[in-house]
């Protein structure tokens, strides 16, 4: 068992999210950054989406009463078991009253707890995600709080065990670099009803991250705002993580893993799924820049990622079958 020694009401059970329930208008949620909480679950010997802690308010402390493997990927930053620095990307054995502090990061937003057999809570409409708009899912439809019990899953690879230091990846997910966060992005339904002096403010101007972010969206700010040819009424229409829209203030809004799953205003780009985690990790005040991609080049994108993926699910397989043999 897992006790919760922090609360927030931000910090959630994450997996893979609830795409085949969108048809239900219920949001798809799940993993801002779907490569991490992927990459923290595969160390373990899990698949990829099992159900994991999406840290966002730090500090956050969970203490154990049984030998619990667990991995600590995304965002990086100081994380400690019983004072004992662990490294970025990692995985490890915590020990019956033992506890792991993880404190905020030094570089992205976001942080992921996974453990041996994910996390065992209900699971609702195909997912074990939070959604808290909506109140279910995850523990209890809700935010972690102080006092909280979790539970894990049967671990699915039995006998596995790690080196008493644990072990880490060589090639974690990367974070945003540099001072901006640069986002490929695809032209979406009404990208031809703006201005072309729109369209060249659009990928030119660099965008700040406003504080108005949360899981369902982020709201942009830039020096020039955008506008159409001419006023349009739009139905309300499928929109999707990734979709960036321009409200009448001529502002975007991209829309997150929490997302309504329709809406009005004019769609501009969508951001392709790769670079859909670096906007969850990016923080608050930082700069944003869009590039316009070919869908081939976005299919190249996504195509290797997963391959990337699958081929990380390779040597850890590899990796924990001489550690057990040892």
């Amino acid at each position: 068992m897992i006790e919760v020694l922090t609360g927030s009401t931000l910090n959630t059970i994450q997996d893979f999210g609830r795409s085949r329930a969108m048809t239900l208008a219920v949001a798809r949620g799940g993993a801002m950054d779907r490569l991490a909480l992927a990459q923290g679950n595969l160390l373990l010997g899990n698949a990829p989406g099992d159900a994991g802690i999406e840290v966002v308010f730090f500090p956050f402390r969970i203490r154990f009463d049984a030998p619990t493997a667990l991995a600590i990927t995304g965002a990086e930053g100081l994380a400690t078991l019983d004072g004992r620095v662990l490294p970025a990307n990692w995985a490890i054995t915590a020990q019956p009253g033992q506890v792991l502090t993880v404190q905020a990061p030094s570089s992205g937003s976001r942080r992921y707890l996974t453990f041996g057999g994910g996390l065992d809570v209900p699971v609702v409409l195909g997912a074990r995600a939070t959604d808290v708009k909506g109140n279910f899912g995850g523990f209890h439809g809700r935010p972690l709080q102080k006092g909280d019990i979790l539970a894990t899953l049967p671990v699915s690879a039995a006998g596995i065990r790690f080196p008493e230091y644990g072990y880490g990846l060589s090639h974690p997910a990367p974070l945003p670099g540099g001072t901006e966060t640069v986002v490929r992005v695809l032209p979406a339904a009404e990208h031809h009803l703006f201005t072309p002096e729109s369209l060249r403010i659009f990928e030119d101007s660099t965008w700040t991250l406003t504080s108005s972010a949360n899981r369902m969206g982020y709201r942009l700010e830039g020096d020039t705002p955008m506008a159409l040819h001419h006023r349009v009424s739009l139905f309300s229409h499928g929109i999707m993580p990734g979709t960036v829209q321009v409200p009448p203030a001529g502002q975007p809004i991209i829309q997150m893993m929490d997302a309504n799953t329709c809406g009005g205003y004019p769609k501009i780009a969508t951001v392709i799924e790769p670079d859909l985690r670096l906007l969850g990790q990016t923080p608050v005040g930082r700069a944003v820049r869009f590039v316009t991609v070919s869908r081939d080049e976005a299919v190249t994108a996504i195509r290797r990622e997963a391959t990337e993926l699958a081929a990380l699910e390779r040597d850890l397989r590899t990796l924990r079958a001489g550690l057990l043999c040892a």
